[in-house]
């Protein structure tokens, strides 16, 4: 059964969704920054209200939080919720995985090809957007080629959570997402081992988590004395 087409509000709210989900995966908007309805209205060139409705859905995606008095925050997941984030990214990857034959990588061959050219030339220069815009497109590309898209939605929502939590929380500032294991998953992939494409994702998926400093969740109490001392 084909669903309802969308109305032009729901059209509308949807391009802000995208539009901030987009400035958040890029790390365009960190962790913490408000979120002025004001300016997302000027710089979207849209309606107050449709802002405010987008600003709602993102906060039940945990991507936006809404506090009274201080308006809407890009989020700030805890190290327990990081956690929650890559155990269900292992669960729902590895279903994307084991949902795509040779035969649909075959039929997006050109995507696939191009995104592979974008992505070795994204990690060999400097720009640090650029790199993580490709190698979360990746993850993001093998959802829309599995063919499921309950499975491509969800993952959506959780690579904007991760670009939250690997802003907080990994150890360096080198994106930590590799092109080679990539390439490894679409040659499995492509020779129809679904085991090895698995195995592939599972590990690169730990090795993203093993960069982040989740060891403790809680603030650590400063000795403001010692910090400020020579300021």
């Amino acid at each position: 059964m084909v669903g309802k087409p969308q109305t032009s509000k729901q059209a509308e709210v949807q391009r802000i969704i995208d539009a901030l989900s987009r400035a958040i995966a890029q790390h365009r908007l960190r962790p913490g920054t408000r979120l002025v309805e004001a300016q997302i209205v000027d710089a979207l060139k849209a309606n107050r209200n449709h802002v405010q409705a987008a600003l709602q859905r993102l906060a039940l995606q945990r991507i936006v939080t809404i506090e009274p008095n201080r308006g809407a925050l890009v989020a700030q997941p805890s190290a327990a919720e990081a956690r929650d984030v890559f155990a269900a990214r292992r669960a729902i990857e590895r279903g994307i995985v084991e949902s795509i034959t040779p035969e649909a990588i075959r039929r997006h061959r050109q995507r696939v090809t191009t995104h592979v050219h974008n992505e070795r030339k994204a990690t060999n220069a400097t720009d640090r957007r650029e790199i993580v815009r490709e190698l979360s497109e990746f993850h993001l590309m093998l959802g829309d080629i599995c063919g499921n898209r309950v499975l491509s939605e969800i993952l959506a929502n959780l690579m904007v959570r991760s670009s939250l939590i690997v802003a907080l929380y990994q150890r360096n500032d080198v994106p930590s997402c590799a092109s080679d294991e990539h390439e490894e998953i679409l040659d499995a992939l492509s020779e129809g081992d679904r085991d090895r494409a698995v195995r592939v994702m599972i590990a690169h998926l730990d090795e993203l988590e093993s960069q982040l400093d989740l060891e403790d969740d809680s603030a650590p109490e400063v000795d403001l004395r010692e910090a400020l001392n020579g300021l």
